[in-house]
C-alpha cells in the first residue's frame, strides 16, 4: 500500500489513513496504520530492529482521514497531553441524511460504550462520560434522489463512535452508516464520515501545526460547501 505522507520531521509524521485500514492491529485481519508506517520507516532509513511509533489518537476502521503519529516516546506523551487537556483539534465533515436547518448547532451527550456490541449507546451523568461537538452547516445536495447535509464538526471531546451516535440520535444519521440507522443507505459500504483537519503545537518546537486534506469520494464532492473552508497547503 502507498502511504500518503503529508509530513515527517525527527519526532512526528502525518499520513491520510484511508477507509478500510486499522489506526492499529485489532481483531480483525485487515492492515492497520501502526505497522505500514512502522516498515515505511524501517525501509526509508534502514532501521534493524523494531521501530518506535506511538498512537495517539484513532479513526474507526470505515473512516478515511488526516492522522499523526509519533516517532518518539517524548512526542507521543505530550501529544497526549495535548488531546488530555482539550488542546489538540480535530474536524471532520459529515454526510448526514435528511435536511438540517441550523446553520450551526452543539451537541452533547452522556454516551456508554457497549464492549459486546462494539457501539455507544446513551447513558447518564452517572454511568456515562460526556460526549460533545460543535457543528456548522456547510451546504445541502440529493444523493440517489434523498435530502442530505454536509456538516464541519469540530469534537470537543472524543469519545467511540461519537460522531455516528449522535448525529443519529439527533434523527440525522451518516450516509451509509447502518450501524446506528436503517434510514441511511449503504450500497457500497461507504460511511460519509472524514477526518479533514487536525491542529496542534509540535511536541518540541511548540508552533502550531494545521494539516488538512480535502476529500475525493464523488458523495464528498456533491457539496460546493467544500468551498467555504480554507484549504492549506502542506
Amino acid at each position: 500500500m502507498n502511504l500518503k505522507i503529508l509530513y515527517e520531521d525527527n519526532h512526528i509524521v502525518i499520513v491520510l489513513k484511508p477507509a478500510g485500514v486499522l489506526s492499529q492491529a485489532g481483531d480483525i485481519k485487515q492492515p492497520d496504520m501502526v505497522n505500514l508506517l512502522k516498515d515505511y520507516l524501517k525501509k526509508k532509513y534502514n532501521k534493524p530492529g523494531n521501530v518506535y511509533l506511538g498512537l495517539v489518537h484513532r479513526l474507526d476502521i470505515n473512516v478515511a482521514g488526516v492522522m499523526v503519529f509519533a516517532k518518539t516516546s517524548k512526542a507521543a506523551n505530550r501529544l497526549s497531553e495535548q488531546i488530555r487537556n482539550h488542546e489538540f483539534t480535530k474536524k471532520y465533515l459529515a454526510i448526514a441524511y435528511g435536511e438540517i436547518k441550523e446553520e450551526t448547532g452543539e451537541l452533547e451527550d452522556y454516551l456508554v460504550k457497549d464492549n459486546k456490541e462494539r457501539q455507544a449507546i446513551l447513558g447518564n451523568k452517572s454511568n456515562g462520560k460526556l460526549a460533545k461537538l460543535k457543528y456548522s452547516l456547510l451546504g445541502k445536495t440529493k444523493i440517489n434522489k434523498k435530502d442530505f447535509s454536509l456538516l464541519d464538526i469540530e469534537l470537543i471531546t472524543g469519545r467511540f463512535h461519537q460522531i455516528r451516535f449522535q448525529l443519529a440520535n439527533m434523527n440525522h444519521p451518516l450516509y451509509g452508516d447502518t450501524k446506528y440507522s436503517d434510514a441511511s443507505p449503504n450500497k457500497e459500504f461507504f460511511i460519509g464520515l472524514y477526518a479533514y483537519q487536525i491542529e496542534f503545537l509540535h511536541p518540541t518546537k511548540k508552533e502550531k501545526m494545521v494539516f488538512n486534506l480535502k476529500p475525493t469520494h464523488r458523495y464528498f464532492r456533491e457539496f460546493e460547501g467544500l468551498n467555504k473552508i480554507n484549504w492549506r497547503t502542506v
